[in-house]
């Protein structure tokens, strides 16, 4: 099963840990900046994700702060999703 991959997309990983409703809204967000791999802005969709990465999210309800702490292999519950990440700020 692909849970535990080493890397994974940028966008599926913001769908599947439900930052983001579809992978055409992940794209956007990334595209216009609003996204950021440990420290380093980006606006590639596809940049690899690992475990221990820092991410931060400019999302319309606020800035989120999170450490992928795994790689979902799917979209899944709420509580579900939250197991792959924890909030630092």
């Amino acid at each position: 099963m692909a849970e535990q991959a080493e890397t994974l997309r940028l966008d599926k990983f913001l769908v599947f840990a439900r930052f983001c409703k579809t992978r055409g809204i992940a794209v956007a967000l990334v595209e216009k900046g609003a996204v950021r791999i440990n420290r380093q802005p980006t606006e590639k969709p596809h940049a690899k994700l690992r475990p221990g990465d820092v991410l931060t999210l400019a999302l319309p309800q606020g800035v989120k702060v999170v450490e992928i702490t795994g790689l979902p292999g799917r979209r899944g519950s709420a509580p579900v999703a939250q197991g792959f990440y924890r909030e630092i700020g």
